[in-house]
């Protein structure tokens, strides 16, 4: 009896296949490395048609967008890999949903027309919370990100360099009183002026709060919504 895979048509050359997918809970503390080898593994128990690699070391093509830090958590994770059997992108969807768990359930598969450098920005909920903070904070950290210069040191796989802030943040909403600040932040995610939101926290923390990092005084939630087009309006799709 023919498998599931080899019942399907071969197509040449392989259509490329986006699928978007979460990585929240405890899967935020996986490297991206980690969740590379796991949708090596995942895709492989699926019965996915993925296309892989010839040679000494053959392995499925998959690229990733924007991937996140440690820590962080997203509803908007995205990845492309190459199909060399016709099979549907719904069927595609619920085979890859079937392999992992809630915290990594894909949420849509499609055809993609663009690419992922046309990303220019990502869209984050950044919730803090923790006795240190106060009534005033919501004004105060809106403030601290809409006013050049807040300069601080960017670290990259170029080295380090001092740059502000400001002009890589697109849009900030503050909101919260004592005890707790939820930000909503549209940050530039494009080459070389890609911001982390993990370093708009750590200017929050040195500029408002002492610097501390001490989790009984103040914890923080990451968590990526959305990536845009140049417009900052229309989501990346």
């Amino acid at each position: 009896m023919l498998s599931k895979m080899q019942e399907l048509m071969p197509i040449d050359p392989p259509r490329t296949v986006r699928i978007r997918f979460r990585k929240v809970g405890k899967l935020q503390y996986i490297s991206h490395l980690d969740l590379q080898r796991t949708m090596q593994h995942c895709i492989k128990r699926s019965g996915i048609p993925a296309w892989y690699t010839k040679g000494f070391n053959p392995h499925y093509k998959l690229v990733f967008a924007l991937p996140l830090s440690v820590g962080a958590e997203s509803e908007c994770e995205l990845l492309d890999l190459r199909i060399d059997r016709d099979i549907a992108d719904a069927e595609i969807l619920r085979r890859f949903n079937e392999t992992v768990t809630e915290e990594l359930q894909g949420l849509d598969a499609w055809t993609p027309t663009t690419k992922f450098a046309d990303i220019a920005w990502a869209k984050y909920s950044v919730t803090l919370s923790g006795p240190v903070l106060g009534d005033g904070d919501a004004a105060a950290a809106k403030k601290l990100l809409t006013t050049s210069p807040l300069m601080m040191i960017k670290r990259s796989k170029s080295g380090e360099r001092e740059v502000d802030l400001v002009p890589m943040i697109h849009s900030v909403e503050a909101d919260g009183g004592a005890g707790e600040l939820t930000l909503s932040l549209m940050l530039n995610a494009a080459g070389a002026d890609y911001l982390n939101p993990e370093l708009v926290v750590r200017a929050l923390r040195e500029q408002l709060w002492d610097g501390t990092d001490d989790p009984d005084l103040l914890t923080w939630r990451i968590l990526r919504e959305e990536t845009y087009f140049a417009d900052g309006l229309t989501p990346f799709r």
